[in-house]
């Protein structure tokens, strides 16, 4: 089975940001009526998946994907909490229904009501309500709500611990994904969320393990391949080394997965030559940041595929980061799938 653990649903019917453009008008002039989401057929939900996701999955040789809601359409940087978890609801509720009229090919992780700097309360409630209630198999959790002007502690910090605590208990990971940028310096696709990958390894490594010690359980998912961490891997360690903080290799690799959405052959085999199997999870983003087809390859850029099957891997270490890896760290996935016999 080939399991693509990061997909989102860029796809949706335009009701969605219908109700997202009412509730940002709404903040604007409160005098506004309180948006409601526009009614959408099972018919539409179908279509905006089956002729986009599901249609390129299966081209691929794909099996199942796991989906999310819109990564920069989360819009964390919104403050008002009452707008992020209708926000946070409404996009949940509608990848659920994509995802049960495709059992056989999603799986949905939730998008979070994080707002920066706020309580978890909220982000708790829906986590609760995904996971528990609606059979999400994770979250996605923002570093950054403030959309690229960092202002929240670092994720070792005790202010995430009440999340990480449920989390835990239902054990289910977190991919470690930003929303949209709302700093010009930092392009939201091609820089924030590269740096935010890039940085919340780097927080890992600053906190040397203790936080995996305190909350044995955890497990997180670094998209885009980890930004630059593989290829500034001996960086990492030797920093780690200079600050007399244990080797990352030996204290994270235990909680910190990378996915293969690394959009080209050479860095899809400096992935998997620098990080251990393990901890290398399929993915493609699609339908998402990068589109088309690269020119001199002819082979679309977000085909992962294609380059983890250049990799020069062995049958074992393909099964491994293909499925095996990810029914590990998402045992509600597994669950799944071991009861529907696959």
């Amino acid at each position: 089975m080939i399991i693509d653990i990061h997909g989102h649903y860029t796809t949706a019917p335009p009701q969605l940001q219908a109700f997202r453009d009412a509730q940002l008008a709404r903040l604007a002039d409160p005098a506004l009526p309180v948006p409601r989401l526009a009614p959408i057929s099972d018919d539409a939900v179908r279509e905006s998946v089956e002729n986009h996701q599901l249609k390129v999955l299966r081209e691929r040789g794909g099996d199942l994907m796991v989906f999310s809601p819109k990564a920069s359409g989360m819009e964390h940087h919104v403050t008002d909490r009452a707008t992020a978890a209708a926000w946070a609801e409404a996009s949940n509720d509608l990848v659920h229904r994509a995802a049960s009229l495709f059992p056989e090919h999603f799986a949905a992780v939730c998008q979070l009501p994080q707002t920066a700097n706020g309580p978890l309360d909220d982000v708790i409630a829906e986590l609760r309500r995904c996971v528990e209630q609606l059979g999400f198999v994770g979250a996605n959790l923002n570093p950054d709500p403030s959309g690229g002007h960092w202002t929240s502690p670092p994720l070792t910090d005790p202010y995430w611990f009440p999340l990480y605590d449920v989390l835990a208990e239902l054990d289910v990971p977190a991919m470690v994904h930003v929303s949209t940028s709302c700093n010009p310096a930092f392009h939201t696709l091609g820089a924030h969320y590269l740096n935010a990958d890039t940085s919340v390894f780097m927080q890992l490594v600053q906190d040397g393990g203790e936080l995996f010690e305190r909350f044995p359980g955890l497990r997180f998912v670094l998209p885009h391949g980890g930004g630059a961490v593989p290829y500034h891997w001996g960086r990492y360690r030797g920093l780690a080394m200079r600050m007399g903080l244990p080797d990352p290799t030996v204290r994270l690799m235990g909680h910190v997965f990378f996915d293969t959405c690394v959009y080209h052959q050479p860095g899809v085999d400096l992935l998997t030559r620098v990080v251990p199997t393990g901890n290398v999870l399929f993915a493609s983003e699609m339908l998402g940041a990068v589109r088309g087809v690269d020119p001199e390859t002819g082979v679309a850029w977000d085909d992962t595929k294609q380059y983890v099957d250049g990799a020069g891997l062995s049958q074992e270490q393909l099964r491994q980061v293909y499925e095996g890896n990810a029914r590990r760290v998402y045992p509600r996935l597994d669950a799944k799938l071991t009861a529907e016999g696959r």
